[in-house]
């Protein structure tokens, strides 16, 4: 019997993925597995047989990520699966930054309260929401994962031109744009030609406030701008003096802070990206299927601290080492009469799967200098 706790609400749907080998509870103790959204777990106090956390969403700042695959737990996310549902939310964000929508909604609310006569007074104060349309202009992609794809199609179906600069934009994605979207080598080259910026990368250290007074200082007079990825990428200080100036007429994001929500030409959105119950299906499916296939097969899919690597099952006792530089060749060496193998890594990390119909010394194995965890499932 496995243990999964659930950490945030999980689909129903996803949580049927599960067969009744798996418990499943969100006071589950000692767990084997957690499921998770958005609960931190920076603080949490990892159990010692916990084997991975599935992140049901694609952003993984909630999670520790290096002090995990320290303590060899293998952490996933579910790229693609809220996809659409935050492409949706971009191309309502883009039509929020431009034609003033919730501002002019808020109005018509505030004088219908105040008693005014609605249908004199729009038609007098209207001009005030005016607003450019999309079509014919250029909007500029920073990121082409799933969902910038998915924006950069439905845009250039709208009429808009479009451009995008990704340094990690794979085949696949690259295949999948429409004819006509324009790559380009950098950010400054994006910005210069855009009338629209929207955001799909990740946070991390590198992209921290990188929207900041020198990148504004690249863009278009007037520049739209959407974030629906995370708020830290844009820096505060240099946003409001941006939007002060005119240099930005709009900033639409789904990750609101006290200073961003108060400031003049901000629509604020409560994080609503992958708040379909579609998207939340598919989180969790993906989620618990990455689960169960590494509990039961050692298979790693979609993971963001560990090397992904799959492999058919060639014998009686499969081997799963977790490593940090660790000799690969003192690994093969100490498992007997090895049937097949596969190897990875990542970064200082890797992972290899030994199968073989001997029987498994698993201590000799965890005492090679560099393993973090050896699992053997029969």
């Amino acid at each position: 019997m496995y243990h999964i706790k659930t950490m945030n609400k999980i689909s129903k749907v996803g949580l049927a993925q599960l067969d009744d080998r798996f418990a499943i509870s969100d006071t589950m103790e000692q767990e084997d597995a957690i499921l998770v959204r958005s609960a931190k777990l920076h603080d949490y106090d990892f159990p010692a047989q916990l084997q991975c956390i599935a992140r049901a969403g694609a952003g993984v700042n909630n999670i520790p990520l290096d002090r995990a695959a320290d303590s060899g737990i293998v952490v996933f996310n579910t790229p693609g699966a809220n996809a659409n549902g935050v492409k949706e939310l971009t191309l309502a964000a883009l039509l929020l930054s431009s034609r003033k929508i919730a501002q002019g909604v808020t109005w018509v609310k505030e004088q219908s309260a105040a008693g005014e006569d609605i249908a004199a007074v729009v038609e007098k104060g209207k001009s005030a929401y005016a607003g450019p349309e999309l079509l014919g202009k250029t909007l500029g992609l920073v990121g082409l994962g799933a969902i910038g794809v998915l924006v950069a199609n439905a845009a250039a179906a709208l009429g808009m031109e479009v451009v995008g600069y990704d340094p990690f934009l794979s085949v696949k994605n690259a295949l999948n744009l429409y004819p006509g979207v324009e790559i380009v080598d950098s950010l400054p080259q994006l910005y210069a030609q855009a009338d629209y910026i929207s955001l799909h990368l990740p946070m991390n250290p590198n992209t921290k406030g990188s929207i900041n007074g020198e990148a504004f200082a690249s863009m278009k007079d007037g520049v739209r701008i959407v974030n629906l990825a995370r708020g830290e990428l844009v820096d505060t200080a240099a946003l409001k003096a941006a939007l002060d100036s005119g240099k930005c007429a709009a900033y639409v994001t789904d990750f609101p802070s006290s200073e961003t929500a108060a400031m003049e030409g901000v629509v604020a959105i409560p994080h609503l990206g992958a708040s379909t119950p579609e998207s939340e299906d598919n989180c969790a499916i993906m989620a618990a299927r990455q689960v169960q296939d590494y509990l039961d097969n050692g298979n790693i899919v979609n993971s963001v601290n560990y090397p992904n690597l799959t492999m058919a099952r060639g014998g009686k006792n499969r081997v799963c080492v977790l490593a940090k530089g660790a000799d690969a060749a003192a690994i093969m060496a100490a498992v007997p009469a090895v049937a097949a193998s596969a190897s990875q890594t990542k970064g200082d990390y890797s992972y290899t799967i030994l199968d073989t119909d001997a029987p498994v010394d698993a201590a000799a194995v965890s005492a090679i200098p560099g393993v973090v965890r050896v699992r053997v499932l029969g």
